[in-house]
């Protein structure tokens, strides 16, 4: 149930990026960004007392709120790097020290162990998400600066899983709800000239969040059920899932190198969960 519940997550986040970034293509990325964390806030408020049978503690909303700082310094430093024009770079480096934060982490600060086969999981996950992120252009501007964004954007991405994988089961989903909060506090400067998205984009915007904080619950509840290691390398493979819209819906050619990395996700998933 544990790992069915991490690639939920991961599918429920691809969505929610192809979501938004169609949406991006006709209002500013930022304001989308903020409209989805609103969006995901207003979602999680509403679900949460559905969820949990008491109040969440001091603590778990600490957790959530830390996760939340994650998600936001993530996209703050993801824009940034992609502003300099360097998303061939960027994405893929930024996907993996994503993975790799919480994966180091769990092992040496949770004292998690995973078995032979999830480590062969995990080996197979990294370059596989490397590959399969990589959008295939040749003028990515690969500069020292856009490889220091795309690190820290890696950092607050695994700070967001890490933070959540500490959270009590009887918080419900009230930690997702204070990430929200926390991620909205951290994108919001950021909206400084630019345009808010027309009307009709709205309720398209705050669904790609809603869809972003179901997969983040999913995540949460997956991290309960099994060792973090493991939970992190499943919910991380969500840039797999734009790669399969777009050879499906949207008729893109597949390079090679990206067929590899669906190849090697697809090994790491099969290791991961029989691990």
């Amino acid at each position: 149930m544990g790992a069915a519940l991490a690639l939920a997550s991961a599918v429920l986040y691809g969505a929610a990026d192809v979501a938004g970034g169609l949406l991006s293509r006709r209002a500013a990325a930022v304001a989308v960004a903020l409209c989805g964390q609103l969006g995901g806030l207003l979602f999680t408020l509403a679900a949460a007392p559905l969820f949990s049978a008491g109040a969440p503690s001091a603590a778990d909303l600490a957790w959530g709120a830390l996760s939340g700082v994650g998600t936001g310094l993530g996209m703050v430093f993801l824009y940034r790097g992609l502003a300099r024009g360097a998303m061939s770079l960027v994405v893929p480096v930024s996907a993996v020290n994503g993975l790799a934060v919480p994966v180091l982490a769990g092992v040496v600060l949770l004292g998690d162990r995973p078995s032979a086969a999830a480590w062969l999981g995990v080996a197979a996950a990294v370059p596989a998400l490397w590959l399969v992120s990589r959008d295939g252009s040749a003028g990515g501007d690969a500069t020292r600066a856009a490889t220091l964004d795309a690190l820290v954007a890696g950092a607050g991405i695994g700070v967001q899983y890490l933070a959540l994988a500490q959270v009590e089961a009887g918080s419900g989903l009230w930690p997702v709800v204070a990430g929200r909060c926390s991620a909205a506090l951290v994108v919001l400067p950021l909206l400084r000239g630019a345009r808010w998205p027309p009307a009709r984009l709205l309720a398209p915007a705050a669904l790609t969040g809603a869809l972003a904080a179901l997969a983040l619950a999913c995540y949460m509840l997956a991290a309960r059920m099994q060792l973090v290691t493991v939970a992190v390398v499943l919910s991380s493979l969500y840039p797999v899932i734009p790669v399969l819209l777009g050879i499906t819906m949207l008729r893109e050619r597949l390079g090679r190198a990206q067929a590899a990395g669906l190849a090697g996700a697809a090994a790491a998933v099969v290791l991961l969960t029989a691990g």
